[in-house]
């Protein structure tokens, strides 16, 4: 049996916030069920881009922070960690206002290094992921509703991608991008092996029509929880109205046994009380594949920022 708790929240305030999220939580034991005292855990938001900050295409900083309080309460050390594919993850996290918020916490933010990694299936073999993902005791996966050009739709699954270190991201839309199905499966073992403790969905103000960064903001006033980040996925295909065949990652979870006899139990609202008319997705989905040039482009950027930018700033700096 699966939970996935789903609530109204119509509000970034932070009181108001906190109370969604405590409510949201409770039917799966609070975040005292999933968090030991000690527990080194790591939070990853969606943080894509810091070139449309005002158009909700990351995670809120104000539901990292309440998240990161209550984690604290519980006992746990937080850290945030994400791995955009262009720039750093300090860099798209100041450019979306962040650093305000996570100085009032104390949260630190941890660049993603990568390792190979036995995945849980054996169509892949090894991915290469994050080793602080890995090593964490807790992941607390904290994902955007958004609308996908190349994937239909990104929700706690793909958010995992994030785990991937920033310069691999262009390498597989290469490699696993020639099909949306292949593209799809990596994802799944990529969510499989990361296996998130909890995922918490920001769906207050989503992003629609040509995301993940070139859409338009919807407020729908939702947020979602569970432990079972496939189930979690799938109910939220379910109140938007979105044709789970059409997102790849959810056609790959169902060939991979993700829901393999399971039921799914919504301790609170279910999908069809919050259930959103006209969603809008893209109005023409792109090719996964990057192309060469593409990946080369990316790949010398990454390197540029991390072996160049990034060291004579905090030369400048000192």
């Amino acid at each position: 049996m699966s939970q996935v708790s789903l609530v109204r929240a119509n509000s970034y305030d932070r009181e108001a916030l906190r109370a969604s999220l405590v409510e949201v939580l409770a039917p799966l034991g609070g975040m005292e069920s999933i968090v030991k005292r000690g527990d080194r855990v790591l939070l990853k938001p969606n943080l894509l881009t810091g070139s449309r900050p005002t158009h909700e295409c990351v995670t809120r900083p104000e539901l990292v922070v309440e998240v990161a309080r209550l984690v604290k309460e519980a006992g746990g050390v937080p850290f945030l960690g994400d791995s955009p594919a262009f720039g750093t993850v300090e860099g798209v996290a100041q450019a979306n206002g962040y650093l305000p918020f996570l100085q009032q916490v104390n949260l630190p933010i941890v660049e993603f290094r990568g390792k190979r990694y036995q995945t849980e299936g054996d169509r892949f073999g090894h991915l290469l992921l994050s080793k602080e993902a890995m090593d964490a005791d807790a992941v607390i996966n904290l994902p955007k509703i958004k609308a996908h050009q190349q994937l239909t739709m990104t929700l706690g699954v793909k958010n995992l991608f994030g785990c991937v270190p920033g310069k691999m991201k262009a390498w597989w839309h290469m490699q696993a991008g020639k099909s949306s199905q292949e593209f799809g499966a990596m994802l799944v073992e990529t969510a499989r092996t990361i296996a998130p403790n909890l995922t918490i969905l920001d769906g207050i103000i989503a992003h629609e029509g040509n995301g993940p960064m070139r859409g338009s903001p919807r407020f729908l006033g939702i947020l979602g929880a569970s432990e079972d980040v496939f189930a979690l996925d799938l109910s939220v295909l379910e109140l938007l109205g979105v044709d789970p065949m059409e997102v790849p990652t959810h056609v790959a979870a169902l060939a991979a046994g993700c829901y393999a006899q399971k039921q799914v139990e919504f301790p609170l609202c279910n999908p069809q009380e919050l259930a959103i008319a006209n969603w809008k997705l893209p109005d023409k989905m792109q090719p996964i594949d990057f192309g060469m040039p593409r990946v080369i482009r990316s790949t010398f950027k990454h390197l540029y920022i991390r072996l160049i930018k990034e060291p004579m700033s905090a030369y400048q700096t000192e």
